[in-house]
């Protein structure tokens, strides 16, 4: 079964070979604190800011379960749906947490949010951007609007942009009470060595350090890290080669089956789908060795979600789905 449930990149960044130098490399017999300063370091370099608003940790997930512990008293604010981890780990530390409703297209209104804001008094409202499940960006206009409520009422703004680097590059005014998450498990494919990042102005990123481990990262993924961002055009070369998978796979969907379900556009290494059609096309596809993401018996039961596969991966995709439409195509004729 084809993995295609997860929005993991169906690829690896480095070879073999590669890999085995940067094992043989690696002191994992020492702490990796030198390690993890050239990390935050190159990091930085990539993206155009300073070492000194870096923090990193085992996944963005640890990341969102620190906010949980770290941030002022009272409630968390986020959307419904989107990461259903921001529930879980406010539950771990017994913070309330309340929702922002989507719009039936799984859009949200800006002056809904606002008001929500107003209702709530939220100690930080946090969202993904682009939107995880439906695959919308948010413009810098919207983050800006909510950036803004959250500082008059004393609150943080986190926006987790898991999935950026598949989106629009946008500027974004980096004040304290702001802060960005991002994650190495998708566009980077390297879900498997847990490595997230929390971006903000020094002195945020200081006060989150107070609870920061001593070693927050293992010396063979800060290897592997740094040998990516220090080797910038071969992991600019692979995250566009990760872009063009997620083009394709929007336009397998928008080509075929647009007509006949929701599609939803998509910034992302998914594509969301919605309907009767949709559900029937998402139980062939799993009947034929792909497992997409079905959502039976939550809210969403009538959404199915796919992720990216390798090249051979969708091809082979594309020839189910065209089966398949043609066998709708003549059930609904006869």
């Amino acid at each position: 079964m084809i993995r295609i449930n997860k929005n993991e990149s169906p690829l690896r960044p480095l070879t073999d070979s590669q890999l085995a130098t940067i094992i043989q490399d690696a002191a994992f017999n020492f702490y990796p604190d030198d390690e993890y300063e050239r990390f935050k370091d190159a990091y930085a370099n990539y993206y155009g800011f300073t070492a000194e608003q870096v923090i990193a940790g085992n996944g963005s997930d640890e990341l969102i379960q620190k906010l949980m512990l770290i941030m002022p008293e009272g409630p968390a604010l986020t959307l419904n749906p989107d990461f259903f981890m921001y529930q879980a780990y406010a539950a771990q530390v017994n913070r309330p947490i309340e929702f922002v409703q989507a719009e039936d297209d799984l859009t949200f209104n800006l002056e809904q949010i606002l008001q929500r804001i107003e209702e709530v008094q939220p100690a930080f409202f946090i969202m993904s951007n682009p939107h995880n499940p439906s695959g919308k960006q948010y413009g810098t206009t919207f983050l800006t609007a909510i950036a803004d409520k959250m500082n008059n009422i004393g609150g943080y703004f986190v926006i987790d942009e898991a999935y950026l680097d598949f989106g629009e590059a946008y500027n974004f005014d980096m004040q304290p009470h702001v802060l960005q998450m991002r994650t190495l498990s998708k566009a980077f494919g390297i879900a498997g060595l847990r490595l997230g990042v929390l971006i903000g102005t020094p002195e945020t990123i200081q006060h989150i350090q107070s609870i920061e481990h001593p070693y927050p990262l293992n010396t063979l993924t800060l290897h592997i890290a740094l040998y990516m961002f220090e080797h910038p055009e071969k992991t600019k070369q692979f995250i566009e080669h990760q872009r063009q998978l997620a083009l394709r796979l929007r336009n397998l969907f928008n080509d075929y089956v647009a007509d006949i379900m929701v599609v939803f556009p998509s910034s992302t290494n998914f594509v969301l789908t919605k309907g009767t059609e949709a559900q029937n096309l998402g139980e062939y596809i799993q009947a034929h060795g792909f497992l997409p993401r079905l959502y039976n018996g939550t809210e969403m039961n009538d959404y199915v979600r796919y992720s990216i596969a390798t090249d051979s991966q969708l091809d082979d995709l594309e020839e189910i789905i065209k089966t398949w439409r043609s066998q709708y195509d003549l059930s609904k004729n006869a």
